[in-house]
């Protein structure tokens, strides 16, 4: 079996030599690599052009979905694996991301795994990228920063959404799932994804996320809860009564507690695991806080930016 790998990259210098590095280490090579360039000005392009055996395409201004629409394009082969260049994989990933398709899938769902640099990033982590051995293989919506498939199953989706500038990814996943195509967990292709610095991009990282959901319909049950939820805190709180207090804080321990738990696992001190106990909470109301904003800015920009025929929402 052949493959191509395609990835997409903007000013990345920075990070792109260590994904290249990790592109060579695999156990399994890929056939070809192919990576388009949104238009770096940070010597990207040259880190690029000076690695031999790399198909480097520009196009300048272009976002991640036109980017890997072109990368798929230019591909030689019929099974594509897909990642981010400022990812380091594992020296198995694409060993292991192949193993469903060899098997007959139409789509290999790998994992992601953070580079955690400090405790704030370590806390944030917890918060929405579970170990592989918490996800679910039917409900499981890959990141396509570790995913492989099948021409016909992007073809099938009618490739990336290219109107869409972030949640591409969950979009394509959520048509894959709409059509029936088999998809299968490969818990052994890991990814490791860089987060963000700092609290002012995580809050931009996630209210982006949000955006994205609201202008493609993806998610509106989830957006409702979180919406309805913190308008019961805010009543609770306002409240003379104790008993709605009583119910909002084992409300919210409850659904902190999945966050808790990957925290108290991955931190390796007490004085972090306690910090933690305070840090995470605070982290998901914070982390949600970016949700609702960005929700909301993307209510506004839907019916602009959907195209006719596109779905009215993705559950």
């Amino acid at each position: 079996m052949k493959v191509s790998l395609v990835s997409t990259v903007k000013d990345a210098a920075e990070h792109v030599g260590p994904f290249l590095d990790s592109v060579r280490g695999q156990t399994r090579p890929p056939d070809e690599v192919v990576i388009v360039d949104g238009g770096s000005t940070d010597g990207t392009l040259e880190i690029l052009r000076a690695e031999d055996g790399i198909v480097v395409l520009e196009e300048p201004g272009a976002n991640i979905s036109r980017g890997r629409n072109l990368a798929i394009a230019r591909a030689t082969y019929d099974v594509i694996a897909c990642s981010d260049a400022d990812c380091v994989l594992d020296p198995h990933w694409l060993e292991e991301l192949l193993r469903p398709i060899e098997a007959g899938a139409d789509v290999a769902m790998g994992v992601t795994e953070p580079i955690v640099d400090g405790f704030l990033q370590a806390c944030v982590a917890s918060l929405n990228l579970p170990d592989p051995s918490e996800l679910d293989e039917a409900r499981f919506m890959p990141s396509h920063r570790s995913v492989a498939f099948r021409r016909a199953a992007i073809e099938a989706a009618g490739g990336y959404p290219e109107w869409l500038d972030v949640g591409e990814d969950m979009y394509v996943d959520h048509r894959w799932r709409e059509l029936g195509l088999d998809l299968r967990l490969a818990r052994g292709a890991v990814a490791r994804w860089r987060l963000r610095p700092d609290l002012p991009a995580t809050f931009r990282q996630y209210s982006r996320y949000a955006w994205g959901d609201a202008v493609a319909g993806m998610h509106p049950e989830r957006h409702a809860i979180r919406f309805a939820a913190y308008g019961a805190l805010l009543y609770a709180l306002g409240s003379r009564a104790r008993w709605p207090k009583v119910l909002s804080v084992g409300a919210g321990l409850a659904y902190a507690r999945a966050p808790l738990a990957r925290a108290l696992r991955r931190l390796r001190t007490p004085r972090e695991r306690a910090a933690a106990l305070v840090a995470v909470p605070a982290l998901l109301a914070f982390v949600d806080a970016a949700k609702i904003a960005g929700y909301l800015a993307g209510l506004g920009a839907a019916r602009r930016a959907r195209p006719r025929g596109q779905p009215e929402a993705y559950s």
